[in-house]
């Protein structure tokens, strides 16, 4: 993974010795709220419905066991035990006091982490794969492409200040695990026909109160000119982006009110002034980055004679036989897999976890997967590089942790954002709708046989719980000061990439357990062999769905 240089570690302390006046003057009233405002956000600070939120950039998900354990030193002195995973791989404390927010960011650049540009109208976040570096039908690794923009973005004078936030994803495998569709550029790696390597780069994704599926704006992007062309898009958004309407504001507006096309042309003309400008990537500058990638010391394993072992194991233990199933993902490396541990056990939010077991985490990291793990966009966290040999070891202590679950994939692992129990922008509490969902659900080999199945739910019409893109979303509205229900279906966040569809009235809380079990049981008896429910949706489309949850009893 990426370590600091000297201008790294530079940089972030001196933004939070900067930031450390700021709240002074903030608390001693020498700012007022609307000039501190855009301050604190720049070190992604927000003021939710009961506290403050500290947002932390994880960038693309990666995570060191020494910054896992300082999370749980953080979340344990200066929170409530515990803090939140997101669904743009970020960290989230929901309990700080102001006051301690300075200390909190002194801490966290000891180990090479920071807040930066976590809120803002700036370039946030980039994501990516969390199975990146590791994944069987990777292209190639994308984690140094992430990081190049990491570095090309933070902090820059240009793009500080842009019409509304803008998010971006890299995917560098065959199936897009980084939803690269719904970003404000996404970007696939792909190899040309004499192997070189470059991008297909897709523009104006994004989902809240209107969402979009990304356009194509060039096929083939040589890997040299990335950081020129992001520029030249970055330049005709800034430029043509409306800043009158914050509504209207995000480049998915522009790239529709222009069409792809248009918009197209615009970026082409800009980036034939710039794009042999001192951004143009080296090759060495490229090699520089992938140098910060290289594969840990993985061992020569008896393949054969390891999984002889695991089937053994696995045929004696139906529990760990199923975690085998949905936990443990296949690896480019003979003799070892990726584990992800599940943060979604009934009963706990979904993504939160506890300052004890993020301790554990980073032991099982150093453990099993060489020190190093990954938070993913679904709320989970991955360990990358376990050897088959030390599988049964490791589910039985991630088992005693709570983190065991073998429901990844399934309907019970919920995306969910933290709604109305701590957002002050929800129209509705999201938590107990997963939880009461789980409950309905708790059956695991019914989960099984019903397949790959994405429910994914939102407090509100921002979409941080991706609700437009679940197979079933569930969306909370306000209906007259009460709480109530939207339900979407059809939604896609992968390769075949689709925007769900409203199903009619929203529900009650007390009706959502019903309604998603009536909705289960539509597919269950549609669906022909193989099926999975966003395929037999396709096939026989939102109409049969309709008609059983809004059926009036005779």
């Amino acid at each position: 993974m990426y370590v600091y240089d000297e201008h790294d570690h530079k940089i972030i302390q001196e933004r939070v010795a900067q930031f450390r006046d700021q709240t002074n003057r903030y608390l001693a009233g020498e700012l007022k709220d609307e000039e501190f405002l855009p301050l604190r956000l720049q070190n992604g600070l927000y003021i939710q419905r009961l506290a403050p939120m500290l947002r932390i950039a994880v960038p693309y998900g990666l995570l060191s066991a020494t910054q896992v354990r300082k999370l749980a030193h953080i979340s344990r002195v200066y929170d409530k035990g515990y803090c939140h995973m997101t669904t743009r791989q970020n960290v989230q404390f929901n309990w700080p006091n102001l006051e301690d927010v300075p200390d909190i960011l002194a801490e966290l650049a000891e180990v090479e982490m920071h807040a930066v540009q976590t809120s803002g109208n700036c370039i946030r976040n980039v994501t990516s794969d969390q199975f990146a570096g590791v994944a069987t039908d990777e292209i190639v690794d994308p984690r140094p492409y992430c990081e190049i923009i990491r570095q090309w973005s933070t902090f820059h004078p240009e793009f500080a200040f842009l019409p509304r936030k803008f998010k971006i994803a890299v995917s560098g495998s065959v199936d897009d695990r980084a939803a690269i569709h719904f970003h404000d550029i996404g970007l696939q790696i792909v190899k040309s026909e004499n192997g070189s390597v470059g991008f297909k780069v897709l523009v104006g994704g994004g989902l809240g109160r209107t969402p979009v599926i990304g356009s194509v704006i060039r096929e083939f992007l040589a890997e040299n000119d990335l950081l020129t062309y992001l520029e030249a898009i970055l330049r005709v958004y800034n430029l043509h982006g409306r800043r009158d309407n914050k509504y209207k504001a995000r480049i998915k507006i522009l790239v529709k009110a222009m069409g792809p096309e248009e918009f197209a042309k615009r970026v082409e003309a800009e980036w034939e002034h710039i794009r042999d400008s001192q951004t143009l990537l080296t090759d060495k500058e490229i090699k520089r980055a992938k140098s910060f990638f290289t594969a840990p010391d993985y061992e020569a394993i008896d393949v054969q004679a390891a999984e002889a072992e695991l089937a053994s194991a696995a045929s004696e233990n139906k529990a760990f036989s199923n975690w085998l199933a949905r936990n443990v993902t296949d690896h480019k490396v003979d003799g070892y897999k990726a584990v992800t541990l599940s943060l979604k056990p009934t009963g706990i939010a979904p993504g939160d976890v506890t300052d004890k077991q993020l301790e554990i985490i980073a032991d099982l990291a150093d453990k099993y997967s060489f020190g190093e793990l990954r938070a993913t966009h679904e709320q989970n966290i991955v360990l990358a590089d376990v050897k088959v040999s030390e599988l049964f070891n490791l589910w039985q202590e991630a088992k005693a942790a709570g983190f065991a679950t073998a429901n990844i994939g399934t309907l019970t692992d919920i995306i969910c954002c933290p709604g109305g129990d701590f957002c002050s922008l929800a129209n509705a509490k999201s938590i107990p709708i997963a939880e009461a969902i789980q409950r309905e659900f708790d059956d695991l080999d019914y989960l099984y046989d019903l397949g790959d199945l994405d429910l994914n739910i939102s407090g509100c019409m921002n979409a941080c719980g991706h609700h437009h893109i679940g197979h079933i979303g569930i969306l909370g509205v306000d209906k007259k000061g009460a709480e109530f229900y939207q339900v979407q279906l059809g939604g896609n966040a992968g390769n075949n990439a689709a925007l769900a569809k409203v199903l009619g009235p929203a529900f009650s809380a007390e009706d959502m357990p019903t309604v998603v079990r009536k909705l289960v049981d539509v597919f269950v008896e549609k669906r022909v062999e193989g099926e999975q429910f966003f395929e037999t949706y396709n096939r026989v489309g939102i109409e049969p769905f309709k008609e059983r949850i809004y059926a009036k009893a005779s």
